[in-house]
């Protein structure tokens, strides 16, 4: 029999979608106080760098150090959560976030600060390796792809309130008060998530891949230490060096304890599938080109012209208007168009917003240009957002969602992570050594033309960079396409899953009844 409380017209439906909207607004705090958190600091990262007179070694980790944990810990807590219960994995992620931005406001210096930035995120990978989980099993899958789109649009709200806010807080309280106005916010969230989260019962008490989690965390902080110091001191700096040479020793080494772990923490069997893997890797490709735009136009706008925060921060709102339009819209039309064909869209629009940007770096510039390239490529990014993220939790199995899931938001926050260090390191290339500290400080356009000429050259080069990167993403997503009628997961008629089970059938009715007639697969009905 068909659950009464995914029957459109029941009263188990319609209680089911009332609770749904509310978990929405709990998860959408979340993601609005990470999302503000960040993109503060995008506009006033000149303002914490002069105060505590950091080289650009320092500066760039602290907006890395945040970046790297995040990502290292997301597989970690999705896991937990399953054993533990989303819902007091989720609460205690607000807590650890409030506590950490209290004293990172506080930080005597500037590598306390990184610290802090650490433990903030930790709490964000609690939340944020939970959040799409339970807002997937609280939506009636009819309307999974409504629910996503406005979880993702508030994504959107925290991108177009964070450099605002970021500008206005630097410029008139001091760039401590970017980290106590979570505070509040944190505390809000914690007691409407108590109050609107239902328990729900933890899963078998499995193991948790420490030893792998250990490794992802060596292995991604040499690579980032690498990657920092080549933006900072150059490629054939010791420290880039051994970073590098760590890095690529570590691969080996993370193989074979993910071969014997029980529980891996990247056991890529989950993604075995053609549409699961290409859609991962398109997911990737997205975040590596769209992570460090804010940073990228911001850092252009302050380096380049020497205005301001609160002008900068006006000025890279194209970015977060966009992504507010779009994904909301683009949750509305996937209930008549399908998740592959938005996620195949918001890639190309997000490329063509690159390509008018790359040529159109010169300080003189008009602005309307700058900003029209601003605003395709946040069209573009809340349009694929919400297409690739429906299409991937429609297609998961149900069991272990939030290992899944944090597995899937770990291979984007890689990408995340490896856009803003690789973003640092093309831009700040042509500038001479002495004078990229004075990149992050946003005075470099008081030097000399010629080293804002040198500026504008690593800047046309980084659009370079991200444009190929997104071009790809967009062939990825293409390649995405949704099994057709009868194959497995590995495409002829009968396979079994990634781990010889029989093939998980998509788990939402919105997704099955977004695809095109050739492209369906026959529901599971319990």
């Amino acid at each position: 029999m068909p659950d009464p409380r995914d029957t459109p017209g029941s009263p188990e439906y319609a209680a089911r979608l009332r609770h749904a909207w509310l978990v929405c607004s709990v998860t959408g705090l979340g993601l609005v106080l990470i999302g503000v958190a960040g993109n503060t600091l995008n506009v006033a990262l000149p303002e914490v760098v002069r105060h505590f007179h950091a080289d650009a070694f320092a500066a760039g980790w602290v907006l890395l150090a945040f970046m790297l944990v995040n990502t290292a810990s997301l597989v970690f807590f999705g896991r937990v959560a399953d054993l533990l219960g989303r819902r007091e994995v989720y609460l205690a992620g607000f807590a650890l976030f409030t506590a950490g931005s209290l004293l990172a406001g506080l930080s005597p210096g500037v590598w306390f600060l990184i610290a802090m930035r650490a433990v903030q995120a930790v709490g964000a990978s609690m939340i944020l390796a939970n959040g799409t989980v339970i807002i997937t099993d609280a939506f009636p899958p009819d309307r999974l792809s409504q629910g996503m789109g406005v979880y993702i649009g508030t994504l959107s709200v925290a991108q177009l309130a964070g450099p605002t806010l970021g500008g206005l807080v630097a410029e008139t309280a001091g760039w401590r008060w970017i980290f106590w106005m979570n505070v509040p916010a944190g505390l809000l969230a914690l007691v409407w998530g108590a109050f609107v989260l239902r328990r729900v019962a933890p899963g078998p008490r499995e193991p948790v891949d420490a030893a792998g989690n250990l490794v992802m965390f060596a292995l991604l902080s040499a690579a980032l230490v690498a990657l920092s110091e080549a933006g900072s001191r150059g490629p054939s700096s010791p420290v880039a060096l051994t970073g590098a040479v760590v890095a690529a020793a570590l691969v080996p080494v993370l193989v074979a304890v993910e071969r014997r772990a029980a529980r891996p923490v990247l056991d890529v069997r989950l993604f075995g599938e053609r549409m699961l893997a290409f859609a991962n890797a398109a997911s990737f490709c997205n975040a590596l080109a769209r992570a460090s735009l804010i940073l990228l136009a911001a850092l252009h706008f302050r380096a380049a012209t020497g205005v301001g925060p609160v002008t900068a921060a006006l000025a890279v709102l194209p970015v977060p208007v966009g992504m507010a339009v779009a994904s909301p819209l683009a949750g509305s039309l996937g209930r008549r168009i399908s998740p592959h064909a938005l996620s195949v869209g918001g890639a190309l629009l997000s490329s063509a917003g690159l390509a008018v940007l790359m040529p159109s770096t010169a300080p003189g510039t008009p602005y309307w240009i700058v900003g029209t390239g601003l605003f395709l490529c946040g069209c573009g990014s809340g349009t694929f957002l919400t297409g690739n993220t429906t299409q991937v939790m429609a297609a998961l199995p149900a069991g272990n969602l939030g290992l899944v899931n944090g597995f899937r938001l770990m291979i984007m926050n890689v990408g995340i992570v490896l856009s803003v260090a690789l973003t640092l390191s093309v831009l700040t290339a042509p500038v001479s050594a002495e004078l990229r500290g004075r990149v992050y400080a946003g005075t470099l356009s008081r030097v000399s033309p010629a080293a804002v000429e040198q500026l504008m050259t690593g800047f046309r080069n980084t659009y370079a960079v991200l444009l190929g990167v997104a071009l790809c993403g967009a062939v990825c997503a293409l390649l995405a396409r949704p099994r057709r009628r009868g194959e497995g997961p590995s495409g002829p008629p009968g396979s079994s899953g990634p781990s010889g089970t029989p093939a998980a059938q998509p788990s939402s009715r919105a997704a099955m009844d977004s695809m095109p007639d050739s492209s369906r697969s026959t529901p599971n009905v319990s």
